[in-house]
C-alpha cells in the first residue's frame, strides 16, 4: 500500500509559500498553552473524579499529567522541526503517511471544535446562574437548552460562540492579548480557592483513598477518573498549532509546550488536595450500597435525595460548591464568576486549534474546496473563510446539544493524536537520525514507549460506549477520505 508520505522539506517550502504572520513569543504561547488547559475540566469536571475516585482522584490527577507531561516532551521535539501550523496532523503526514495524518486530524476534531462547543454550553450555565443571582433575571429555559434537553435553542451557548469566532477573525496577536486575560482571571481565581482550603485540609477525608478500586473497565476508578480528567489538560497541544505564527519557533513552542503543562499540573493538584482535604470527595452509591455512574438517569435520582445534596460528586460547581460549604459564600460566587469570565479563552484556544489544522489539511489539498478555504485574509492576516466555517459548526452544536459524555468523546481523539506524536519521535529518529532538531526529547527511547503505552491505558480506561464512538468517528472519516481527499491529493499525481 502507498502510505503517501510527505517529506518534511516540502512541508515546510509549502508553509513558506503561503504562510501566517508570525506574531507569538514565548510567553504568549505559554498563556495560550494555561488558557487552553484551564477550563471545563478543573472547574466543572473535579466532581465528576470524585464519583468515580472519590479522594484518590488527586492521584488521577497525577496520572493525567504524568501522561500529558510525557507526550509534550514528544511534541516539543517535531514541533520544533516542523515549525508550520497543523500539529500532529502535519507531524503524522511527514513520518507516518497521508492516511494517518488523515485519521489524526479527523480525529482533532473531537479535540478541539467538539470541546469548544462543549465549553460553550458550560458557560452558558454559568451565565444563566450569574444572570439569575446578580440581576434577578431569569432566562427561560426554552432559550438557554437545546433541544435534546428539553429546549428550544441554547442562546448564551451560540453568542459567546459566534463572539469568539470574531475575536480570531480579527487576528491571532489580537486574540492572544485577550486571552492572556482572561487567563489572569482564572488563575487568581484559582490560587484564591487553594489558599482558603489548604489551610483548612483533613487528613480524615482522604479515607478511603480508592473506594471504587483503581480499575474496573467500566469507567469507574482511579484510571477511570484519569480518563475523564485528562480532559482537564485537553489544549496545551494547541500551542503546536501557533508553530507557523510563532517568533523563534525552534524555541518557544518548546517553552509554550511544557511550561504551561508544568504550570497547570501543579495547580491541578494542588486544587484537587484542597477540595478533597476540606470537604471531602467520597462517592454516593445506591440504597443497594452499588457505585453509581456519573450522568446517569440513577446518579441523578441519588443526587436529588436529602442526604445526597450537599455532596461534593453531585455539585454542578464543585470549587464554588466547597468553598460554600466552608462558610466563604460571597468567595465562591467570585469562582463562580471568575469561571463565566474565563471560560472563553478555552473556546478561544479549541477554535484556534481546529481552524489552524483544517487550514492545513485543506493547504495540503485534502478537503473540497482547498484553494479558497485555504487562503488568508489580506489585512487580518487569518484564515478567515475557514474561521467562519468552523464557528458557524461550533455555534450550531453549543446551540442545540448538551454537554452530555463529550468531555469523554473528546479524550478519545487526543489520546490518538498524542499516541500517534510519540510513534512519529520514535520513527522519524531512525529514519532521519541526521536531521537538525533544535529541541531533542530526552531519553526519547523510553519517553515515547512510556507516552505510547500511557494513551493507550488512558483510552482503554475510558467508557466502553465513548471507544465505540471513536470507532464509528474514525469509520467515517475514512470514508470521507477515500471518497475525496485519497483521490484529489497532491501526492496521488505522484504515484
Amino acid at each position: 500500500m502507498n502510505w503517501r508520505i510527505k517529506p518534511l522539506d516540502d512541508i515546510l517550502a509549502n508553509a513558506e509559500r503561503r504562510s501566517l504572520k508570525r506574531s507569538l513569543g514565548a510567553f504568549q504561547l505559554t498563556m495560550m498553552g494555561v488558557g487552553a488547559v484551564i477550563g471545563t475540566g478543573i472547574f466543572v469536571l473535579t466532581a465528576e473524579a470524585a464519583q468515580k475516585a472519590g479522594p484518590g482522584m488527586v492521584l488521577s490527577f497525577a496520572i493525567s499529567g504524568f501522561v500529558c507531561a510525557v507526550a509534550a516532551l514528544c511534541y516539543a521535539e517535531l514541533a520544533a522541526m516542523v515549525p508550520v501550523s497543523g500539529s500532529a496532523y502535519t507531524y503524522s503526514y511527514a513520518v507516518l503517511g497521508e492516511v494517518i495524518a488523515w485519521i489524526v486530524g479527523w480525529a482533532l476534531i473531537l479535540e478541539y471544535a467538539v470541546a469548544a462547543s462543549a465549553v460553550s454550553v458550560g458557560w452558558s450555565k454559568y451565565f444563566v446562574g450569574l444572570m439569575d443571582r446578580s440581576l434577578g433575571i431569569h432566562v427561560p429555559e426554552q432559550f438557554s437548552r437545546g433541544f435534546m434537553e428539553g429546549g428550544i435553542v441554547n442562546l448564551p451557548a451560540a453568542v459567546i460562540a459566534l463572539l469568539v469566532t470574531a475575536l480570531l477573525l480579527v487576528g491571532t496577536r489580537e486574540s492572544a492579548r485577550v486571552n492572556a486575560f482572561l487567563v489572569a482571571i482564572k488563575i487568581a481565581a484559582l490560587t484564591i480557592f487553594v489558599a482558603l482550603s489548604l489551610p483548612v485540609l483533613n487528613g480524615q477525608n482522604f479515607e478511603p483513598f480508592a473506594p471504587n478500586g483503581f480499575w474496573d473497565g467500566t469507567g469507574l476508578g482511579i484510571a477511570g477518573a484519569a480518563a475523564s480528567i485528562f480532559f482537564a489538560y485537553t489544549g496545551f497541544d494547541a500551542v503546536s498549532t501557533a508553530a507557523e505564527e510563532t517568533e523563534n519557533p525552534q524555541r518557544n513552542i518548546p517553552i509554550g509546550l511544557i511550561g504551561s503543562l508544568a504550570f497547570c499540573t501543579v495547580f491541578y493538584l494542588l486544587v484537587a488536595s484542597g477540595v478533597i482535604g476540606s470537604v471531602g470527595a467520597q462517592p454516593i452509591r445506591d440504597a443497594a450500597g452499588q457505585m453509581l455512574s456519573p450522568g446517569s438517569p440513577e446518579f441523578a435520582a441519588a443526587c436529588a435525595l436529602p442526604q445526597n445534596v450537599q455532596a461534593l460528586a453531585c455539585s454542578g460547581e464543585p470549587l464554588a460548591h466547597a468553598l460554600d460549604l466552608l462558610g466563604w459564600d460571597k468567595v465562591s460566587q467570585l469562582i463562580g464568576l471568575a469561571a463565566f469570565l474565563a471560560l472563553p479563552s478555552v473556546i478561544l484556544m479549541m477554535l484556534y486549534g481546529q481552524t489552524r489544522i483544517f487550514f492545513v489539511m485543506a493547504r495540503d489539498g485534502l478537503l473540497p474546496f482547498h484553494d479558497k478555504l485555504s487562503t488568508v485574509h489580506p489585512k487580518y492576516h487569518t484564515p478567515h473563510i475557514l474561521t467562519m466555517i468552523t464557528g458557524v459548526a461550533v455555534t450550531i452544536f453549543a446551540a442545540f446539544f448538551p454537554v452530555g459524555v463529550l468531555a469523554d468523546i473528546t479524550n478519545s481523539g487526543t489520546l490518538f493524536a498524542f499516541l500517534t506524536v510519540s510513534v512519529g519521535v520514535l520513527v522519524l529518529r531512525v529514519r532521519e537520525p541526521n536531521r537538525p532538531r533544535p529541541f531533542v526529547t530526552p531519553a526519547v527511547w523510553l519517553v515515547g514507549p512510556v507516552s505510547i503505552v500511557g494513551c493507550g491505558f488512558l483510552f482503554f480506561s475510558l467508557p466502553p460506549a465513548t471507544q465505540r464512538t471513536f470507532l464509528i468517528w474514525t469509520i467515517a472519516g475514512l470514508v470521507i477520505y477515500l471518497l475525496y481527499g485519497y483521490r484529489k491529493s497532491p501526492l496521488a499525481k505522484r504515484g
